[in-house]
């Protein structure tokens, strides 16, 4: 499977009709098909990142789902939608990713996936995205998956990985890895918002250290999924 994340950046007073054009229009459109769905529609949570930055992800089945998206978004029934959609937002930036050999999410049933907009709480992830230094991504990606996310097996955890994933081939910067996290516990966001990480959560023998070995640049992104978003 294949997931398209996309970055949106939204004119300001068409914040609420350009969410109605995904809950209304795209995704019950793309569940018209067995090809893809929309899985999270995440805003920007407030005074953590850019204003009006709307974060999706759409997962579809394979390589032919992807370009059969392509034409009806080009000359089929989803061309006057996005044509529609590009008045509400000044840009979009996408890219086409494929799960890590170690993701939790490698399938996806999409019979599965809600599509009637259901109202529900909304939930809080973190997304982190690394560019591993030159000539070592492959090394990260084990790292990150025998390592980090086995730290994060305990009960009750502070964050969870939902998904990990990287450009796929010939689509994309190739040295990068995105995580999407959902954080479980709201409370300790703020603890560690507020206060500088402990020494020993950044000594010889922790991850915040080790990893320096394969990268050291990333960005995180708090997400907030709207009451609606397929997965929350």
């Amino acid at each position: 499977m294949l997931f398209m994340h996309e970055v949106h950046k939204v004119k300001g007073a068409n914040e609420d009709e350009f969410e109605a054009a995904y809950r209304d229009g795209w995704m019950p459109t793309l569940a018209e098909t067995d090809d893809a769905r929309l899985l999270w529609y995440t805003n920007h949570a407030h005074g953590s990142g850019v204003s009006y930055n709307v974060v999706t992800v759409t997962v579809l089945r394979d390589a032919r789902a992807w370009e059969q998206l392509v034409r009806r978004i080009y000359d089929g029934d989803l061309q006057d939608w996005m044509r529609q959609v590009d008045e509400l937002r000044h840009e979009v930036t996408g890219k086409l990713q494929q799960p890590l050999v170690w993701s939790p999410l490698q399938d996806v049933d999409l019979a599965s996936v809600p599509v009637d907009g259901a109202v529900h709480p909304p939930a809080l992830y973190m997304e982190d995205t690394m560019w591993p230094y030159d000539g070592m991504l492959l090394d990260y990606i084990d790292a990150c998956g025998t390592v980090y996310s086995k730290s994060l097996e305990r009960e009750d955890p502070f964050i969870t990985i939902e998904a990990a994933s990287q450009p796929a081939f010939g689509s994309q910067l190739r040295g990068e890895v995105t995580l999407m996290q959902r954080i479980n516990k709201v409370d300790q966001l703020a603890q560690l918002l507020a206060n500088e990480m402990p020494p020993e959560h950044r000594g010889p023998g922790t991850w915040m250290l080790d990893a320096l070995a394969v990268r050291d640049q990333w960005e995180s992104k708090l997400l907030r999924t709207s009451t609606w978003s397929p997965w929350s």
